[in-house]
């Protein structure tokens, strides 16, 4: 199938569980390539399971998780980033230890092409000037706006299709929230990859994003456009503060 006709990931009745607790409950996703997708909804809807079953790490019991066109169950987490899918945790997880540099080309350890590593890592650094005047700098030692850059410029490197972000703004002030979702977009944009993201913050989420889920319970209780969304009485009372 021509992949302009199919969505690039998607969920059809995936269900998952720790031990005998079912955590997703029959969920299903699209993204389709070059969208921003954000999955919203509280503590314990199953946003972290979502993405963990993006890549692997949890497995479902029931349903099909489908990039590709190919279901995915089975793959595991590193064939799955070498086909594309690359990750921006949350609290961003960098090595403190290493350098900016050495934590770049970590992204980098499912590829063999040095010429396009180096291409890449410059790509990064154009987007990032701040990460090329601290390459030689341990990561630990950076701002938290800075870590974020890392963790962002470190998924880049993998030369994804496709980003999974799991609260990006986490941890950061308002002003570096902005901040931190414009560079989503440029992401998107320039670099021309699809992003799905798990986030607490609704409204900078949707303020980006073509289209959006909410979970709750391990269910989709509802989806549609940015713009459906926020226009939505119930999530705005439940996620954006309004009466």
């Amino acid at each position: 199938m021509d992949s302009a006709t199919q969505p690039l990931l998607e969920f059809r009745d995936v269900r998952t569980r720790y031990g005998r607790t079912e955590i997703l409950k029959g969920v299903n996703y699209k993204i389709w390539a070059g969208e921003i997708v954000c999955l919203l909804g509280g503590n314990a809807s199953g946003k972290s399971t979502t993405m963990k079953t993006v890549l692997g790490i949890v497995k479902p019991f029931a349903g099909e998780v489908v990039y590709e066109g190919a279901v995915v169950n089975n793959v595991r987490t590193a064939e799955r980033i070498r086909r594309g899918i690359a990750t921006v945790p949350e609290n961003r997880r960098l090595f403190t230890r290493l350098t900016v540099l050495e934590n770049l080309e970590m992204g980098a350890y499912t590829r063999s092409d040095r010429d396009g590593i180096k291409a890449d890592l410059e790509r990064v650094y154009g987007l990032f000037p701040r990460l090329a005047e601290r390459r030689s700098q341990r990561a630990g030692t950076l701002s938290g706006g800075e870590q974020q850059m890392v963790a962002f410029g470190r998924a880049l490197m993998s030369s994804p299709k496709l980003i999974i972000m799991d609260e990006p703004s986490m941890g950061l002030s308002p002003a570096l929230v902005s901040q931190n979702f414009d560079i989503i977009k440029r992401i998107n944009t320039e670099e021309n990859v699809t992003v799905f993201i798990v986030e607490q913050n609704a409204r900078a989420a949707l303020s980006i994003a073509d289209r959006g889920y909410v979970l709750q319970g391990g269910r989709v209780v509802i989806e549609g456009t940015a713009q459906e969304l926020l226009d939505n009485d119930e999530l705005r009372r439940a996620y954006l503060g309004e009466t």
